[in-house]
């Protein structure tokens, strides 16, 4: 009886000692390997926000804008800082007594102005926090002005946005025009459209449907120019549309990454001549992707 006793003992501590060996040695149950991809997507996303991000919140950004003031011809008095003076679509400054104005880091007193139509221009004079350049709107003239003690900038504290997707990274069709359009593009401006060229128009699907849309091309630039408009405006997106660059087509296509949609400058400040979306760039879908409104302004 003992002997059967201490076999049994034994057959039941090799059964624990093996028992745990058998179990391990099966195969572990696979897990999902995480979408490579998509989480490269959603890191290259991050990092084009906070660069946009820190380009908002620069000295001289969209949230310190402080002025925009039409031209008029002739002498235009700017009060604690000079004057400006356009003739014959030239723009001159001459600093205030005691003005202290500089121009790319120099001493500037007076002197003619680059615009931001001017190649290599504009120019911008820098007096303390203050700043300004000249704009040329169609046949135009306005001084821009910044501060950098803004309030706006101040209590800035970023834009809400749709969660990124890479549903909304599409790939569309390229169709060049050939030549390339130059169209007027209307703007906030009431009755002064602004001239660009468009080369071609981009065709691509969303839930089975066809859509397109036609960029516009920026002086010095390659990139496209989407000026886009659709049914989140005016209540989850800025009422006047929303903006978006891609890369120049490859071999008929290219990349419209609808996550890297972002609010026009119009949406932070009174004081930017932002174009609106052409009527053929509105639209009928909701593109529940990039920038949602910005509450604050």
């Amino acid at each position: 009886m003992r002997c059967l006793f201490l076999r049994s003992v034994i057959v039941a501590l090799l059964m624990l000692v093996l028992l745990p060996a058998a179990t391990f040695s099966r195969p572990l149950p696979l897990v999902p390997q995480q979408d490579t991809a998509a989480i490269s997507h959603e890191k290259e996303i991050q990092a084009w926000h906070e660069r946009r991000i820190a380009s908002l919140k620069r000295d001289h950004g969209w949230l310190s804008l402080i002025a925009l003031d039409w031209l008029e011809e002739g002498r235009n008095e700017v009060p604690s800082i000079g004057s400006l003076t356009l003739q014959n679509g030239t723009v001159s400054f001459e600093a205030a007594p005691n003005v202290e104005a500089k121009l790319s880091g120099k001493p500037f007193s007076s002197g003619a102005l680059r615009t931001d139509a001017d190649k290599d221009g504009p120019d911008k004079v820098e007096i303390g926090s203050r700043a300004f350049i000249i704009i040329k709107r169609s046949d135009r003239y306005a001084l821009r002005m910044w501060d950098s003690t803004a309030e706006e900038r101040k209590r800035f504290t970023g834009i809400e946005r749709f969660p990124v997707s890479r549903k909304w990274r599409i790939e569309a069709r390229w169709e060049p025009y050939d030549p390339p359009k130059k169209v007027k593009v209307p703007s906030v401006i009431p009755d002064q459209p602004q001239d660009y060229v468009m080369p071609g128009v981009a065709s691509f699907t969303i839930g089975g449907k066809e859509y397109r849309l036609e960029p516009v091309l920026e002086t010095g630039s390659e990139d496209l120019f989407f000026i886009f408009g659709d049914k989140t405006n005016g209540k989850d997106t800025y009422g006047g549309g929303r903006f978006l660059y891609s890369k120049p087509p490859k071999d008929g296509k290219l990349i419209l990454d609808f996550n890297k949609a972002y609010n026009p400058p119009c949406a932070f400040t009174p004081y930017a001549t932002c174009p609106l979306p052409p009527e053929s760039n509105r639209l009928d879908v909701r593109i529940e992707a990039g920038e949602k409104v910005f509450e604050h302004h």
